[in-house]
Formats: structure tokens, sequence, C-alpha cells
């Protein structure tokens, strides 16, 4: 069945990702797990052997340094695929980690790459979503080299607002799965950092805080953050 047009009021990301789910259900055998805050769904240096479809709730994926630190290299949503890197060397190379109550759908890597054979379309899912996890990874490095602490920030919260309203949620309140310890981790800053950058972009009127210390954060305009980092995107900082 070729891929549906996105009904009224639906996103192209959100009608893109009922599709793979569709398509998966139809053609492959899927494990559904339910995992809750802290759970993991698999741990670096375990045996490759299934990849897995984020169906609802928060995921992150981290690598242990060699002292112990944990470094939060990616934050996953509704339709976001995890276990891409245990394809090369057999073993998976991160954890991967519920921030909330969530599901996420197992597949079996063997049976996939037959369904795919069977189905072609399924190939170029696979592909796509491929595609979009080395997309992310690069725009993640550029938000490291190239944005200062405080439009970094702002950027996370931008593609944490904008996942939301792609997938059909709420985009102008959300709610952080993540400690701004952790926001740190994954932005390259510390702690202090971010709170400093958070508290100048409340006073600039770019987010709200609903209630002091929580994680709710307002964002009044998402493509206000949007205009806001791109100012940030200097000449001289893009040549860097």
């Amino acid at each position: 069945m070729p891929p549906q047009r996105p009904a009224a009021g639906q996103s192209v990301v959100a009608q893109r990702i009922a599709d793979t789910l569709r398509q998966l259900q139809e053609h492959v055998a899927i494990t559904r797990r339910v995992l809750h805050a802290g759970d993991s769904l698999y741990q670096a240096g375990e045996d490759f052997g299934s990849l897995h479809v984020v169906h609802s709730g928060f995921f992150k994926t981290i690598n242990q340094a060699a002292d112990g630190r944990e470094q939060v290299v990616g934050l996953h949503f509704k339709g976001d695929w995890l276990g891409f890197d245990g394809i090369a060397a057999g073993r998976y190379g991160c954890d991967a980690v519920a921030l909330d109550t969530g599901e996420v759908w197992t597949l079996r890597y063997d049976a996939l790459l037959a369904a795919c054979a069977r189905h072609a379309p399924l190939l170029g899912l696979l592909h796509e979503a491929m595609s979009r996890e080395i997309t992310r990874d690069r725009d993640s490095l550029l938000s490291l080299c190239t944005l200062s602490a405080d439009a970094r920030v702002a950027d996370f919260l931008r593609y944490w607002a904008e996942s939301m309203g792609q997938r059909g949620l709420r985009n102008d309140q959300i709610t952080l799965r993540m400690t701004r310890a952790e926001i740190g981790n994954y932005l390259g800053m510390t702690l202090e950092t971010v709170s400093r950058a958070l508290s100048r972009l409340s006073r600039d009127k770019l987010i709200a805080f609903p209630e002091r210390g929580r994680r709710d954060v307002s964002i009044p305009d998402v493509q206000a953050l949007h205009a806001y980092v791109q100012r940030s995107l200097t000449p001289s900082t893009m040549l860097q």
C-alpha cells in the first residue's frame, strides 16, 4: 500500500510516522516493550540483534566515558529508531534509556531484512530512518561548533518543541524529561551555564516558567526561538 496523504490537520512527520508503524505492523513480527523512566532498552557492548522504534515516550542514548561519567549523545521521540550503531560492529555502541514511561517496538534485524526483500518499500523506510539519524548527528555537531551557550539552549528547546508539534502534540508548553545537568551534558556545558542561559531566555521573553524550579517550559512563539538561533549564526562563527 503506498504512503497516504496527511489527514487534515496532520503534519507530514506525523503521517510519515503513522505510515512507518503501519507498514512495520503489516510485514514484520513486532515485540512491544513498555519501559519506565530509568529502564534500559539495551546497553553498550550487548550483542546486536534487533532494531527498535519508539512508539511512545522519550528516550536518551548515552555513552560511558573512561572515568565512568555518562555522556548523553542523543534524544529520541515517537517514530525514531534506536540501535543503528550496533549493525556494523555486531554490538550496541551506547546505552538506550527511557526518560519516562514509553513503548518501543522491537524488530529482529534478520527478520526486518527478510521483510525488506519481500516488500521493497520497507527498505526505503529503513534507509530514510538511517538518513535522518545521520542528519541529526550532523546538526548536533554543528550546534556544538557554531552556537553560543544561550543559542545552544534555545536550539535545544526549539528542537524539542518542534518535535512535539510535528507529532501532533502541544508545543507551546513542554515538559522537559531531563534535568538541567543532563541538558548541559548533552549540549557540552555546565549545569550553571544552562541555568544562566534559561534565565536570559526567560528575561528576553522567549520562554517562561509557569512554576519556579519545575521542568515545564512555556514557549510563546517557537519561530521566535528559531529566529534567535539564526541571528547567533554570524559569519565569523560559521567560518571558525
